[in-house]
């Protein structure tokens, strides 16, 4: 099973579906991804859960960037810097490994120990 992201004027994906796998050939069509970008009149790349294909499986609000053939998720702060190998985003300050759940805290610059729930 296939995935294909359409999308907008500014290379924003819009809409990601399931459609035909690149080896079916059904009534001489081969080429699905521009099978549905004419059929759609939409910009359309082929994306993969498992990141094969574009870095990244598309999401509705993620870019594809034409130059790194990736897609790429909304910047979530402001402070976050992009990895240019995996096109993904990384906090300043790496994520602590002592096994609690953190948060980023944008204006202190620093992930913040999530409390224990009450109980």
């Amino acid at each position: 099973m296939a995935h294909y992201a359409f999308l907008n004027d500014n290379n924003i994906v819009i809409e990601v579906i399931t459609g035909r796998d690149e080896w079916e050939v059904i009534d001489g069509i081969s080429d699905w991804e521009a099978y549905y970008e004419e059929f759609r009149g939409q910009k359309c790349k082929r994306t993969s859960y498992n990141g094969n294909i574009r870095k990244n499986y598309a999401s509705i609000g993620y870019i594809y960037d034409e130059a790194k053939d990736a897609f790429i998720p909304p910047q979530p702060f402001a402070s976050w810097v992009l990895n240019e190998d995996t096109c993904l985003w990384e906090a300043p300050v790496e994520y602590p490994s002592d096994g609690k759940a953190y948060i980023w805290d944008e204006d202190g610059a620093s992930w913040v120990e999530l409390a224990e729930p009450a109980t």
